[in-house]
């Protein structure tokens, strides 16, 4: 509006114009309003889309990019709510309000609670009589109770002959993990399933309780952890020994802080995770993944988890794994050794952040080729995958090994990119092994991936309390782990499991307590 218009004496217009100008200035005042809330929204949607679709050297890590969304997402709703409550009141936009809120699809094994909203009247206005019924409009919306604890008593009658005094019947107490302990299995199965998957620490579980007026003090829950994580030991070693069975399967370790009172601070300790998933290539066997927890990352630990096992192992370039591949290996066969394309790759791109190296742009380059034919034959039998490396994918990294052997003659193999190179060179037997096996893969990001969940716990847990604490926090997690990665529920897997524990389970039939075996009750 202009400055004449403002300063407009309204006094002197009719009173039907004084009130169109008015109306005219509010209009003025929501548009402008208006389009302070689109600009803001568009500029929240681009981050959000950089956030997804920017390059690739300046995405965030899968934790911060989460929180990143999470926050993005809430100021981009809460933009366009502003802007609904302010724009103009029409049937249109609000029929649009309500089917944009109804997304999502909501299970039809969820209880439902029918709310039906009768009209005021059922009598015709015109007076014609009673109306009567031709349909129904639904909507389904989502509610949600806080969790809801509950009390399970278990009534045992004593019966007595009033004849006779033969003595008193009355039926056995029934099985239970705890034996005269306060939780049942589903209780247990939670407090394992909200500390190590969903990573919250007991001392908080602790909490939740006493705002619903449950005092279970942290020591007692960690009990129940413990008394858990000892009945599933067998369990989880039978989930060893068929990963181990295999002839082809992932290993990695990461950091597992322990505290060590003796010296009243935290040590590191270390969780092995060996991983079996051959998904890529329609393997028959079930993914898995088993931690194992050991106080230090000494190679002889590798060595000890994978006793028995004879194949193929894809890891990172960790030296540690050497002494598997020797003809005096213990316990096995010495192992044919993958190494990650990916870990190269990450090691090229470390000096082009840093440099702008135009030979590790090259590296990249090459390397991104090789991905590329790995991207074309994904799902595919393993003799079509070897079939097309050997043609396509066997000339590139023949051509890629002539250029990494040019490229460390000209530069000192003490700068930043000649240690890059020579780490390649190092490993460059290992990372030919996928030109020879349509199985393995190119790299091992599936094993870290997995690894993920022990870097969450490790956020918010900070540390475990004992060495023993991180064979549990191994033990548990290994069964949480293989139960999502077979779309089996953590949490129903846990209770029945636990449930069939504590009645007895023969061990003849373990294999049937094993994640992929679960059968969830309708």
């Amino acid at each position: 509006m202009s400055a004449a218009a403002k300063d407009l004496d309204l006094s002197v217009l009719p009173p039907e114009y004084r009130v169109a100008f008015e109306a005219l200035q509010a209009t003025a005042v929501r548009a402008a309003e208006l389009e302070d809330i689109v600009k803001r929204l568009e500029h929240l949607v681009a981050e959000l889309n950089h956030a997804i679709h920017g390059k690739k050297s300046e995405k965030l890590s899968e934790d911060d990019r989460q929180l990143a969304f999470e926050d993005l997402e809430v100021a981009v709703a809460a933009a366009r709510e502003q802007k609904q409550v302010q724009a103009p009141g029409d049937d249109t936009s609000k029929r649009k309000r309500i089917t944009r809120r109804n997304r999502g699809n909501l299970p039809e094994g969820l209880p439902r609670l029918e709310r039906v909203i009768e009209p005021d009247s059922l009598i015709c206005p015109c007076g014609c009589g009673q109306m009567h019924r031709i349909g129904e409009d639904r909507n389904e919306r989502l509610d949600i109770v806080p969790a809801q604890c509950r009390v399970i008593v278990t009534v045992r009658p004593k019966y007595a002959c009033r004849t006779c005094t033969d003595g008193v019947t009355q039926a056995p107490t029934p099985a239970w993990l705890i034996e005269g302990g306060l939780p049942t299995e589903g209780a247990i199965a939670h407090v394992l399933v909200s500390k190590y998957a969903d990573h919250l620490p007991l001392y908080r579980q602790s909490q939740i309780l006493a705002r619903s007026g449950i005092d279970i003090h942290r020591s007692t829950l960690a009990d129940w952890v413990g008394v858990a994580a000892f009945h599933l030991g067998p369990v989880v070693d039978r989930l060893a020994e068929h990963l181990k069975a295999s002839t082809k399967l992932f290993m990695d370790e990461t950091t597992a802080p322990v505290l060590d009172p003796g010296r009243g601070r935290t040590k590191t300790g270390f969780l092995w995770a060996l991983a079996r998933d051959d998904r890529s290539w329609s393997g028959d066997d079930p993914p898995g993944v088993v931690y194992f927890y050991a106080p230090d990352r000494r190679g002889e630990n590798a060595e000890k988890f994978l006793a028995g096992f004879n194949g193929t192992l894809q890891l990172d370039g960790y030296q540690g794994y050497n002494r598997l591949t020797r003809p005096d290996r213990k316990n096995g066969d010495p192992i044919i050794v993958a190494h990650c394309w990916a870990h190269a790759r990450r090691k090229l791109k470390e000096v082009f952040d840093r440099d702008g190296s135009e030979i590790a742009a090259e590296g990249l380059r090459r390397i991104a080729e090789i991905y590329a034919v790995e991207k074309d034959i994904c799902g595919t039998a393993p003799g079509q995958r070897l079939s097309a490396r050997r043609a396509r994918s066997a000339p590139l990294v023949e051509a890629f090994g002539t250029w990494l052997q040019a490229q460390r003659l000209r530069i000192s193999a003490k700068s930043r990119l000649g240690e890059k190179l020579a780490y390649i060179h190092r490993h460059w037997d290992g990372l030919q092994t996928f030109l020879t096996d349509g199985r393995v893969e190119i790299d091992s990001n599936k094993v870290e991936n997995l690894v993920r969940p022990i870097a969450l716990n490790r956020k918010n847990a900070l540390f475990a309390g004992h060495d023993e604490g991180g064979k549990a926090w191994g033990r548990i997690a290994s069964l949480i782990e293989t139960a999502k990665i077979n779309n089996v529920e953590p949490f129903a897997y846990l209770k029945a499991t636990l449930e069939a524990i504590a009645v007895g389970h023969p061990q003849h039939r373990i294999d049937e307590l094993l994640p992929w075996n679960f059968q969830p009750s309708s």
